[in-house]
């Protein structure tokens, strides 16, 4: 289920050296643009009327460049060295943005064989120069799978397409603001995190009391429209056959109270206190409300787990599609590869194979936590086989930012439990887990149906400075830049 992004804005910087020809530069500058746009992006690039056919030479024409793109705030930077460029514009024209956004950087393969009658290009030679310079001034940048290309050839779009990815990633948890309702469960440290250090890396949390939540639910009319709407389309989610009329409305009631105060606050993801109070002060599970904004692109974590829904937020910004939290909940008893990804009921309904099913919190019911009228609002089901892109953003002792990465694939399997859930095959299971539990990763873990692991090794670990760790991975705690993932 494909959640409708914005275009991702990027700046291209074609790179020119005056002694090679401006016809060839133009034609790769046009190129590059052609597959910039087919990729979907809204590209920001000078014309040929404010520099010479377009490109970045001179140092005016870098200031030119750099105004264009901090003006556009564009979100990322493509340099392309259509010929062996100039160095020092290209690093000017980056540094004068003044924006830290992620830059690719990719030369231009030459028109054809060598030979001495051929207009030559140079960038593999160029490149070098580039990268090099910016690594003087302190700019991160990123390469694709093919750094010398055509801007025609399907890799260049398929590298177009990562660094989008990685683009959204970065700025999107840079200016991200996440909404905290009610506290921590008493009994999870594993949900603690440093508000001080999250702002550094640039989130706000927005923090809301429950029983505030809980009142203003109350205070909405049962005959509000937005209340009525949100029952009809609640029925079309799911089968709410075994659902009560009074749970119902109060779950259609707690989701209209979440949205609105997340719109209010212009909030890009949720962590609720899902357990226990909700239940014996409201009436209901709070999970089918959270599920279904999950669903529309707003992520929303359990038991008020922070870094989990930022965890989310950057699974669903870098692959369009949303995102649930699980448990590292159970692995296979005959299989060392298999692990059961489960929640008590949380996961959007997009995950399901089939339709999902409405039901009630069988945990806690039994634990006597709440009884069984207070209960309903879970969502069950079973995910669908499907790729999967596994995340966990954490801090250590000090402060300090990490994640862990990995990808698998949901499968089907005889073995069943209740809540929401899929078996989840990951390659090298075994050492990855004893990583998760060396380099002290809680037990919740962010997922979305799709292989996005390359976007978020590069957002999180190159410009987001956490340290980044997989089950694959030879220098744990350091990036290594290493494709395919």
């Amino acid at each position: 289920m494909p959640i409708q992004s914005e275009k991702v804005r990027l700046g291209f910087i074609a790179a020119n050296r005056g002694s090679f020809s401006d016809d060839l530069a133009f034609k790769m500058r046009s190129a590059t643009v052609e597959a910039m746009e087919r990729a979907g992006i809204e590209v920001v690039v000078p014309s040929p009327q404010e520099t010479k056919v377009g490109c970045v030479e001179t140092r005016k024409e870098a200031e030119v460049c750099a105004e264009l793109f901090r003006n556009r705030r564009v979100q990322g930077i493509v340099v392309g060295a259509v010929n062996f460029g100039e160095e020092q514009p290209v690093a000017h024209a980056v540094r004068q943005t003044r924006l830290d956004v992620p830059v690719l950087i990719f030369g231009c393969q030459e028109e054809e064989t060598l030979t001495r009658q051929t207009a030559r290009r140079d960038s593999f030679c160029g490149l070098l120069s580039i990268g090099e310079v910016l690594r003087q001034i302190g700019v991160r940048y990123s390469v694709g799978q093919r750094p010398i290309c055509f801007p025609s050839d399907p890799s260049f779009a398929a590298d177009l397409d990562w660094f989008s990815r990685v683009c959204r990633v970065v700025v999107g948890i840079k200016n991200a603001r996440y909404g905290q309702v009610g506290t921590r469960p008493d009994a999870f440290w594993t949900c603690r995190f440093d508000e001080k250090q999250l702002q550094r890396l640039g989130v706000t949390t927005v923090v809301l009391d429950l029983s505030e939540a809980i009142a203003g639910a109350n205070a909405i009319s049962d005959s509000d429209p937005e209340v009525a709407g949100t029952l009809g389309s609640i029925r079309a989610y799911a089968d709410t056959s075994i659902m009560p009329v009074a749970s119902m409305l109060r779950s259609a009631k707690l989701e209209v109270f979440l949205r609105r105060w997340r719109a209010h606050n212009d909030l890009d993801a949720l962590a609720v206190q899902c357990w226990t109070s909700i239940q014996n002060n409201y009436g209901v599970c709070s999970c089918a409300s959270m599920a279904r904004l999950g669903d529309d692109g707003y992520p929303s974590a359990c038991e008020s787990d922070i870094l989990g829904a930022l965890s989310m937020h950057a699974c669903r910004l870098a692959s369009g599609r949303p995102a649930a939290l699980a448990d590292w909940n159970n692995l296979h008893n005959e299989d060392e590869e298999l692990a059961n990804l489960w929640h008590c009921g949380v996961f959007p309904a997009s995950f399901a194979s089939g339709k999902a099913k409405l039901g009630i919190q069988d945990i806690m019911v039994a634990c006597g936590g709440a009884p069984p009228e207070k209960a309903f609002g879970t969502v069950q089901l079973v995910a669908d086989p499907s790729p999967l892109t596994l995340c966990r953003v954490t801090q250590d002792p000090e402060g300090q930012w990490k994640a862990v990465v990995a990808q698998g694939a949901f499968e089907s399997n005889k073995a069943e439990t209740f809540g929401g859930y899929g078996w989840c095959r990951i390659q090298g299971l075994q050492r990855l887990y004893r990583d998760v539990l060396l380099q002290h990763f809680p037990h919740h873990v962010a997922i979305t149906q799709t292989h996005v692991g390359n976007a978020l090794w590069e957002a999180l670990g190159k410009y987001l400075g956490m340290a980044a760790y997989h089950a694959t991975q030879e220098t744990p705690g350091l990036y290594t830049p290493r494709l395919p993932f």
